[in-house]
């Protein structure tokens, strides 16, 4: 069957000049064409992802526009304005796509507002809510290497698509033929027709109001004389950051230079993630050299962001994403507290996988602290049963281990531009008063304790990779684990049981053990790979990572 359609693809008049020199490549080598023919790349509640290039399997324009069809099938159903909003990021192609994507709407009749420029995820959100809009589509494969591209769907209220709608146009694309059975005009004609609208001035000054407005100090950064170094990872972040950052006053920023500009191919660092070293690199060095008091990047669609703090020594520690989410928490509770603006019943939400120093933190405060799946739109979810309780003001923050924040319900994705913000005004208060985010956070673990949390993952290539993560996990549920590195396993928690949980179903399992450490261990919904989260617990950093030594030598084994 994959060689029919291997065959179908390059004997077709392809739009796209990069999809036949690649098919023509691959004749006769079996293996190529089963990697890109034997499979479609499935869409589900993160919508697509994949390799760019020729195929089924594969991110190109017509399996964009197959997407598109089954989402114009479902938005067609849902009456209200019959409007979905668009954005993009700085990735290969991501623009073709965007304007592709919008070409199929505009030809079903679905009015379009889509930005004039690469805007991040949490502009894609905004913009889904501010235009009453049924969908979105932010075109994007996040922090992904070079070679990726992908293709989110949000729904009307700008959290990505829930399960059931996701699983109808998942239908609509499959009944959708790949090359011909998208309807389409060009972006030029639908602009014409008046379908295609670009997201207007108002609208963009409306988000950058929304993200200014929860500022917990406001006007302390303009007099703080905090020093910045900000990588905006070649991706989408350099403007809206730097937009807000100058309207609260911080000035002092020095950007770095070969990771400035939009470039998809993101040659200085070949995975553009703000949770790892080599993506920082040029930042730090460039802080090293002007003496900053904070680095922090952005990665390609600004919903996650990463940090270097200055310590009193004079060096730079990165900050881990549950250790800025512990840091965000306290600074808002403290300082809301303060200046008398926290809510009454405030409410704070974290993914099951982010440190339980949160708790004890929100518990301090007097604070709810509420634990979700992981997957941003489930704290997306929270707000919205707050909204619709009338209660949205008591949300005040939201996290998730994987550098993701949001501190407003303007949105309902995580938002690297309010993240950026609320760091640099934290990093300039603890500035102002004689102390830093370093000192700070020294204090904290002094407080509850000193947790360690890290994350390891074991990757699964290839077609086969789904079916060995599979195994693994069914392995650890038939034969469950008694002990790890020694210590008793005291519970087990299967999130596969909402009856136990609470919480919609998700293939996630937590050991609780004896001596109150915890092991996750959760496959990735967007990758090939198993993700273990490890929460230790020492009288120091080096006993709390000795003891995670210990339990990831464990794991090792069972994930052979």
């Amino acid at each position: 069957m994959y060689q029919e359609d291997y065959k179908r693809w390059l004997e077709a008049d392809l739009e796209d000049a990069d999809l036949h020199p690649e098919l023509a490549r691959i004749e006769g080598n079996e293996e190529e064409i089963k990697e890109r023919f034997a499979v479609a790349l499935k869409f589900g509640t993160a919508g697509l992802r994949g390799v760019l290039g020729a195929g089924t399997n594969r991110m190109n324009i017509y399996v964009v526009r197959q997407a598109t069809q089954g989402l114009a099938n479902w938005v067609k159903t849902q009456g209200g304005t019959q409007t979905v909003a668009i954005s993009y990021d700085s990735r290969l192609k991501s623009d073709i796509f965007a304007k592709n994507a919008a070409g199929v709407l505009a030809a079903n009749g679905i009015k379009v507002r889509i930005y004039d420029a690469l805007m991040p995820v949490p502009a894609l959100s905004f913009a889904t809510r501010y235009y009453n809009c049924n969908a979105g589509v932010m075109v994007t494969a996040s922090h992904n290497p070079a070679k990726y591209n992908g293709y989110k769907a949000y729904g009307p209220d700008g959290c990505q698509m829930t399960d059931d709608a996701a699983a109808i146009v998942y239908e609509e694309i499959q009944k959708t033929d790949v090359l011909t059975g998208a309807k389409y005009m060009s972006f030029a004609q639908g602009v014409e027709e008046g379908w295609i609208r670009f997201v207007g001035d108002d609208c963009k000054k409306a988000l950058y109001d929304a993200i200014e407005s929860r500022q917990v100090r406001p006007s302390l950064c303009r007099t703080a004389g905090l020093k910045l170094v900000y990588s905006p990872l070649n991706g989408s972040g350099l403007v809206p950051v730097t937009q807000v950052l100058k309207d609260i006053g911080i000035t002092d920023i020095t950007i770095v230079p070969d990771q400035e500009y939009p470039n998809g191919y993101f040659t200085t660092c070949s995975y553009p993630n703000p949770e790892i070293f080599e993506a920082l690199e040029q930042g730090l060095n460039l802080a090293k050299e002007t003496g900053a008091d904070l680095m922090l990047a952005t990665d390609p669609d600004a919903d996650r962001v990463g940090i270097a703090m200055k310590c009193p020594d004079g060096s730079y520690e990165l900050v881990s994403g549950n250790e800025v989410g512990v840091l965000l928490l306290d600074y808002i509770c403290a300082g809301r507290i303060e200046k008398g603006t926290m809510p009454e019943k405030a409410v704070a939400v974290k993914s099951i996988v982010s440190t339980p120093l949160a708790d004890a933190v929100a518990e301090h405060y007097g604070v709810e602290l509420r634990s979700v799946l992981t997957g941003f739109k489930w704290i997306g979810d929270q707000i919205a049963q707050l909204e619709e309780a009338g209660e949205v003001d008591r949300f005040i923050f939201g996290f998730e281990e994987s550098y993701g924040y949001l501190a407003g319900p303007y949105v309902r994705d995580k938002d690297a531009v309010i993240g950026s913000m609320l760091i640099c005004e934290m990093a300039a208060y603890y500035r102002s008063i004689g102390s830093s985010l370093k000192q700070r956070m020294e204090e904290i673990y002094a407080q509850y304790g000193r947790y360690l949390n890290k994350v390891d993952s074991f990757e699964f290539p290839g077609l086969s990779g789904m079916d060995k993560m599979a195994g693994i996990m069914q392995g650890l549920r038939d034969k469950p684990l008694e002990d790890i590195a020694g210590y008793k396993v005291a519970s087990v928690t299967d999130y596969t049981k909402p009856e136990e949980t609470g919480l919609p179903s998700a293939n996630v399992l937590i050991y609780k053990l004896e001596n109150n450490e915890t092991v996750i261990v959760r496959p990735s919904g967007t990758e090939p790979k198993i993700k273990i989260y490890y929460t230790t617990l020492g009288k120091d950093l080096a006993e709390a990572q000795a003891e995670k030594d210990k339990l990831a030598e464990a794991m090792k084994s069972v994930m052979a």
